[in-house]
């Protein structure tokens, strides 16, 4: 599954470090609370008011649609650039406005290096590294490949990106530190085990000849 060509080529890694926080994409669910007065009513509220509260899906095209903005592309922006661009927006209805955003559907699929093992892993935290998704699935499975990792992450202009990762050596560690968007799938090699394949193989044939003896017997 996913195996390449020795000559693959895969997409430069130095893309993933280019800017290290989660960029909102298509189809993620935002939750946009919008205050006046620098947010004074939500600490009058103790925080727990949900006035003002929104909850929206980036649409295709990258954009929300928001009350008196109408269509904002927010595709590809992190959470704190996509806050500053609607408080700059609603500057136009609100006095000193106030927008926090919450992503609520961050998730990645993790394939561990085992058949039957593969997990969709929620982002809980703000920024979660690819060490951090491998670590909530367990670890790479003994029968996996830790210099053998790829990421398959769908650019903002629709093209799938792939990504070879190598965490086998300490030099390597920086790469264990990437951040992982949303819809990431992150798929560890499995180890080609000559001797397993051989003797699950082998097991199938034991059996189809035991039974034709049995059978041979029986007619005997």
């Amino acid at each position: 599954m996913f195996r390449a060509k020795p000559n693959f080529q895969y997409s430069d890694i130095a893309e993933l470090k280019i800017n290290t926080e989660y960029k909102i994409g298509v189809n993620d669910e935002i939750t946009i609370s919008v205050s006046s007065n620098q947010g004074a009513s939500m600490i009058e509220n103790g925080d727990r008011s949900d006035r003002g509260q929104l909850a929206v899906v980036v649409d295709f095209d990258g954009t929300l649609k928001m009350p008196l903005l109408g269509r904002i592309s927010v595709n590809g922006l992190t959470v704190n650039e996509a806050e500053l661009l609607l408080e700059e927006q609603y500057k136009r209805f609100l006095v000193d406005p106030y927008v926090h955003i919450e992503v609520t559907n961050k998730r990645v699929i993790l394939f561990p290096g085992v058949g039957g093992s593969a997990r969709v892993i929620n982002l809980k935290n703000k920024n979660t590294t690819l060490i951090e998704a491998l670590a909530q699935s367990g670890g790479v499975n003994l029968q996996g490949k830790s210099n053998k990792i790829k990421i398959f992450r769908k650019a903002p202009n629709g093209d799938l990106k792939i990504y070879k990762i190598n965490l086998s050596k300490i030099e390597y560690v920086e790469d264990s530190q990437i951040i992982l968007q949303s819809n990431d799938v992150v798929y560890v090699e499995p180890r080609n085990d000559l001797l397993q394949n051989f003797a699950q193989r082998a097991t199938g044939y034991f059996f189809v000849l035991n039974t034709l003896l049995l059978i041979n017997n029986l007619v005997k």
